[in-house]
């Protein structure tokens, strides 16, 4: 029997707790590996790779994905769970909270502690969590990962999450303000003991020819 040609290969992000969060399903019984990343054969129904990439993202979660990019083409003989000689990788952010389609048949695991995959879609999520905080500094990646109104130190724990490094608070708070990104709303939420924290909104000022985001170059703790 001839191999599959391709599949569509999707890593979905979401910080979980103090780490980064991808979206693994159950591997059918008698696979090699118990888990694996969602994945589709493409269909003469998808008229492009994103659509496919779509579709599988929609088979899994039950929030939109809140950004997609596609990462590129794994061709090599490394194994594949479809046995295919290529696949196209996508990947995704989902919102803190997303809930799965299939709580049985899918779990979070932190990508610093994956289980067993197989080799090429373990290379996979490595250059798709790579490609994802390549995109953080150029696109508001992080605001869809948050409610509407969050507050500056949520915003911060998902900057750290998104680029797997501390960073340091009142540079962070300078950078975000240069950037003109968010503005305050007339909200407040109460954080244990000390004063309440004032909600913000991702509000980007309009400017001419301007690159959007925030530049982290010396803002690290590290």
């Amino acid at each position: 029997m001839r191999r599959p040609t391709f599949s569509v290969d999707v890593v979905l992000l979401t910080p979980l707790d103090r780490h980064l969060a991808v979206l693994l399903v159950r591997s059918p019984e008698g696979s090699a590996e118990r888990w694996s990343l969602p994945w589709s054969l493409g269909k003469a129904t998808d008229a492009t790779l994103e659509d496919t990439a779509s579709r599988v993202a929609r088979s899994v979660v039950t929030a939109q994905v809140a950004w997609m990019d596609q990462v590129g083409a794994f061709a090599d003989s490394r194994r594949h769970p479809s046995d295919a000689e290529l696949s196209i990788a996508f990947v995704g952010a989902v919102p803190v909270g997303t809930l799965t389609r299939d709580s049985d048949d899918s779990a979070w695991f932190p990508v610093v502690e994956l289980p067993a995959l197989s080799p090429r879609q373990r290379a996979i999520i490595e250059a798709s969590t790579d490609a994802a905080r390549l995109k953080i500094d150029s696109t508001p990646v992080a605001f869809r990962l948050l409610p509407q109104r969050f507050t500056l130190s949520d915003l911060q724990r998902v900057y750290e999450i998104m680029l797997g490094r501390r960073l340091h608070k009142a540079s962070f708070r300078r950078a975000l303000q240069a950037a003109t990104l968010v503005e305050p709303t007339d909200e407040w939420r109460s954080e244990g003991r000390g004063r309440p924290a004032q909600l913000y909104r991702y509000a980007p000022k309009r400017r001419r020819r301007v690159r959007r985001g925030l530049r982290f170059d010396g803002i690290s703790l590290n």
